[in-house]
């Protein structure tokens, strides 16, 4: 494929751009009015969608940034929300004159608080828990207000932290009633010095994360969080780098994650995955999934774990990274509601990890390939070399030298990732033409082409999507979709990511930066169309045959956000659907009569509605018998769905004869590797459906070729 260099400047989020704005002198001697002076001037200037700084966007901003600061509204008092209401209106007039008096004003009462709170939960944890009295707590806390008083305060601590003791105290009780089981002679522990451990680990918790995240915060790390407030008021996807931040977001860039090999990301006061690293230490456990809540986090080295809930991401990272080879506890809320204890060794997580990886499998003695791809990833400085469209070729050559008949490109997961590489990749399926538009404010659209005329595969192609399929993904799948080449099997509609970002470096914006480090901002500087003119933004892409999936009732997409760009559409660029003897109507219409008969589906659905229904249930009982007699239900009622996790196909797979050499002198465990995911596509029934339908579209394309040749 020809590079196009034009394409290069697009990117999502893999490089930092350089400044293009209109020349501006910056001038404060203080460093925080000079951020807010460059950051307002930026996203006035770069946004694609700048909204405007008034009284609507004040309030806005005032409510957010409460909550950010308070989500469990355990800090500050109705007293402090009305002190700080008469600056509701007038934090956009103080940002336009660079003024932070509300900033100000806020923090030093939030640090206030802090102290307070200490003392609180000191007091609170002195005392023992009544787990016979018959009260709830309510997780969801946007059902609460804001205190009156010091008592009301002192109880919705006593609440919040039983509510995290008493699951220390489920454990301790079941760890002993396993150890008599084991041995009749052992004596177990008293409800009361079980309550007693069970506090005390709580405490051992809460002290860490006040004096290891909390008191560490400096007045920079406050502001930074105020800032980013500021930002992502335009959308869900314009973020503050502080410098602190900018060094991990540097890191990840590199290609090296030492960690547990996951990507996490904060929603209300809880840390989720949101994704697994292939081959890392997390993917590789098997005991960690998307959208599990990390709750708690142990060293090997520590008695007692830390709680994170409530904490901020960039302080609960710090907590689970870690050195290459220590071990980590990560005690999680799965999505039925279960809590585990994971125990991860840490690893250096290669981005070799997450390249294309492909497989050979043989149904009714037709062969058939699986491309799975993680990301679509670019090294820019690299191009020719390292980008995920170079490497999917060739896995389709090595591919097409085993002989498939057809071709599954997995696309499930992956979020995305470089613009160029995903125009270059869907050129591999196409002979030419436009494969997305982009569109910049008031700016006519640029219509991204691929320009070689030179197909990689010509054969029946078959898309898998799910609902967190995002961005680069979504405009494959698109493109595909439209020109008619390929079926996309999955989720009712993709993530619905339909803009690209760009990272400013912010020092670049001062010609002599006398002031330190100011970060970098993360901005959504266009929007991308199908090349029928359609937004993907919201509306995702839709698959040719639905399929249920474990997040179909689960708000995952970027519909759910609080202030998503909205949906829109353009002119339709000059594109020439696929033409050839494949009967994609007819395919479609035998694939969904198979799905909606798959009992392995059923059941599937019938899991992903009882998960949203736990998800739904924010109210749990403080009284330790009806907690207890909770979670068994919830065990038990989990139970009748263990049938997913052994769902067999007859389907084998194995690697190519190019990886197959590769075995013979490596010295990472790619075989192991491989193996594993074989065994996974074995179980997998969108696979095997995929696979149906890749043998559909050969039986069709034999008939229709047989019969135009008579017709002839």
């Amino acid at each position: 494929m020809r590079r196009n260099y034009k394409v290069l400047s697009l990117l999502l989020l893999l490089a930092f751009a350089s400044c293009s704005f209109t020349t501006k002198k910056f001038s404060n001697p203080d460093k925080d009015k000079l951020l807010i002076q460059i950051i307002t001037f930026v996203l006035e200037q770069g946004h694609f969608d700048p909204i405007s700084m008034d009284d609507s966007f004040s309030e806005e901003l005032f409510n957010d940034y409460i909550e950010i600061l308070d989500p469990v509204k355990r800090y500050f008092y109705q007293s402090d929300i009305k002190d700080f209401e008469k600056y509701k209106l007038e934090i956009d007039d103080q940002l336009k004159d660079t003024d932070i008096t509300f900033f100000n004003i806020v923090n030093e009462r939030m640090l206030e608080r802090i102290e307070g709170a200490k003392e609180i939960y000191r007091e609170v944890l002195a005392e023992p828990f009544d787990y016979t009295l018959d009260e709830s707590f309510d997780t969801n806390y946007e059902n609460s207000e804001f205190v009156k008083n010091k008592k009301q305060m002192k109880d919705r601590w006593r609440k919040q932290l039983k509510f995290s003791t008493i699951s220390n105290y489920d454990d301790l009780f079941k760890e002993e009633k396993l150890a008599k089981e084991k041995d009749p002679e052992y004596v177990m522990k008293t409800k009361e010095v079980m309550e007693v451990e069970a506090r005390e680990a709580t405490l051992k918790s809460i002290d860490i994360y006040f004096n290891d995240s909390i008191d560490d915060l400096k007045r920079e790390d406050w502001f930074a969080l105020f800032v980013n407030t500021i930002v992502e008021e335009y959308d869900p996807h314009t973020y503050y780098l502080a410098p602190r931040n900018k060094e991990d977001f540097d890191q990840r860039m590199s290609g090296k994650l030492e960690g547990i090999g996951a990507r996490l990301q904060k929603r209300m006061d809880y840390i989720k995955i949101v994704e697994l690293i292939s081959g890392g230490p997390a993917w590789r456990s098997k005991e960690l999934e998307v959208e599990d809540i990390i709750l708690k986090v142990k060293q090997e080295n520590e008695e007692f774990p830390v709680n994170i809930v409530g904490m901020r991401i960039s302080d609960a990272i710090k907590y689970i990274k870690g050195p290459k080879g220590t071990k980590v506890t990560l005690t999680v809320k799965k999505v039925d509601g279960s809590l585990k204890d994971v125990v991860i060794t840490r690893d250096v997580v290669e981005l070799m990890e997450t390249y294309a990886k492909s497989s050979v499998v043989e149904k009714d003695s037709e062969k058939y390939g699986v491309i799975n791809l993680p990301a679509f990833y670019v090294d820019f400085e690299d191009y020719k070399n390292v980008n995920a469209a170079k490497d999917v070729k060739k896995e389709i050559d090595y591919l097409k030298n085993e002989g498939i008949e057809g071709l599954v490109l997995d696309l499930r997961n992956n979020g995305g990732g470089s613009l160029p590489t995903v125009v270059d990749m869907a050129g591999l399926f196409i002979e030419d033409g436009p494969v997305v538009q982009v569109r910049s404010t008031g700016e006519s659209k640029e219509v991204l082409k691929d320009r070689d005329k030179s197909i990689a595969w010509d054969g029946p192609l078959v898309i898998l999507v799910n609902e967190i399929s995002a961005s680069a993904s979504e405009i494959m799948a698109a493109a595909m979709q439209d020109y008619k080449r390929a079926i996309i099997i999955g989720s009712k509609q993709t993530y619905g990511k339909g803009t690209v970002q760009n990272v400013i470096n912010l020092n670049n914006m001062l010609r002599n930066n006398t002031s330190g480090d100011l970060g970098a901002l993360a901005l959504t500087t266009q929007k991308y169309y199908r090349v029928n003119g359609g937004s993907v933004q919201l509306e995702g892409v839709k698959s040719d045959v639905e399929v249920p999936g474990r997040f179909t009732y689960i708000d995952v997409g970027e519909k759910d956000k609080g202030n998503p760009l909205p949906w829109d559409e353009i002119d339709a660029a000059d594109y020439t659907p696929w033409e050839d003897y494949f009967d994609y109507d007819a395919t479609v219409a035998r694939s969904k009569t198979r799905m909606s008969n798959n009992e392995q589906l059923k059941l599937i659905d019938k899991n992903a509605k009882w998960v949203k229904g736990k998800i739904d249930e924010t109210v749990f009982s403080l009284n330790y018998e009806k907690y207890s007699a909770q979670n068994e239900l919830n065990e038990e009622e989990s139970k009748q769905f263990d049938a997913i996790s052994d769902y067999k196909t007859n389907l084998t797979f194995d690697s190519t004869s190019y990886e197959k050499a590769l075995f013979e002198q490596d010295t990472t465990d790619l075989k192991e590797k491989r193996e594993r995911w074989h065994q996974s596509l074995s179980q997998d029934v969108y696979i095997e459906e995929a696979l149906n339908v890749l043998e559909d579209l050969k039986v069709s394309y034999r008939i229709k070729k047989v019969a135009s040749t008579v017709k002839k």
